[in-house]
């Protein structure tokens, strides 16, 4: 896994010197803050968002500790108004009971992630841009230590707002039905992103959900991108619980956009 994820960064970093006939903006991607963007992507490009995070949840008696290796989202433009998406991840999960590790460590594929959003409308003064988003998550195929019992899907509605021409607001309103559980939850998010330069960006986000069966949880973060050029961009995060859960979390990636060929 470690050589393959050397291979993709050596191999997207050759390509950032590759000149690009027609200019077409910026891509925009949905990582890696929770907000997802109501952008599409381009008709028959493909764009791949991945990287990896860790996670430290619990109270001090107990944690659980997860680092995902290798999330990977694929978008490809089907229509002017409809991407296909197609998400993958390797996970290990360790639990820990006063700083000892407490059974078995976890590792495999989680459920694959298969989805579609479809643009609504395009911002018009004080009406934002709007898209639908929804998922699939398919039990078949995750590995051993991560397969549920039925299958989770999730749906939101995405909204982005331009406030100056260095910043935004995007939120999401929406709802999910994780595998193991048979109560919904209403999700939400809402994200400011401001261009500190023409290559580095920064946002801060709130986010989380309000389960039918349980408390509420809360959580933020922020972070910073980098576009090395229009079609490739590398980001980095840190945040964490509100509400009590999520201790820690850090993550960092990078996005690239193949563009149709002529």
């Amino acid at each position: 896994m470690k050589k393959i994820a050397v291979f993709l960064v050596v191999a997207l970093l050759s390509l950032t010197t590759t000149a690009q006939t027609e200019d077409i903006g910026a891509l925009v991607t949905d990582r890696p803050d929770a907000t997802e963007s109501a952008s599409l992507v381009r008709k028959s490009f493909l764009q791949i968002e991945t990287g990896g995070f860790y996670t430290e949840s619990g109270a001090d008696s107990f944690k659980t500790k997860e680092t995902v290796y290798n999330t990977t989202l694929l978008r490809y433009g089907l229509l002017d108004n409809l991407e296909l998406r197609l998400g993958m991840d390797y996970r290990s999960t360790t639990f820990e009971f006063n700083g000892r590790q407490a059974g078995d460590r976890l590792s495999g594929t989680s459920p694959l992630l298969l989805g579609a959003k479809i643009g609504i409308a395009e911002e018009n003064g004080w009406m934002p841009k709007m898209a639908l988003i929804g998922h699939l998550n398919l039990p078949f195929s995750a590995g051993a230590d991560y397969i549920p019992e039925n299958t989770g899907m999730d749906f939101r509605f995405s909204f982005d707002h331009t406030l100056t021409d260095r910043s935004g607001i995007a939120y999401n309103l929406g709802a999910k039905l994780d595998a193991g559980t048979p109560h919904l939850a209403y999700l939400y998010t809402i994200s400011y992103g401001y261009d500190l330069t023409s290559k580095i960006g920064f946002y801060a986000e709130l986010y989380g959900d309000f389960p039918e069966d349980s408390q509420a949880n809360h959580l933020w973060d922020a972070g910073f991108t980098y576009l090395a050029n229009d079609d490739l961009q590398f980001d980095l995060t840190f945040g964490s619980g509100i509400t009590d859960g999520q201790n820690l979390l850090l993550s960092a990636g990078l996005s690239y956009r193949i563009r149709k060929n002529n």
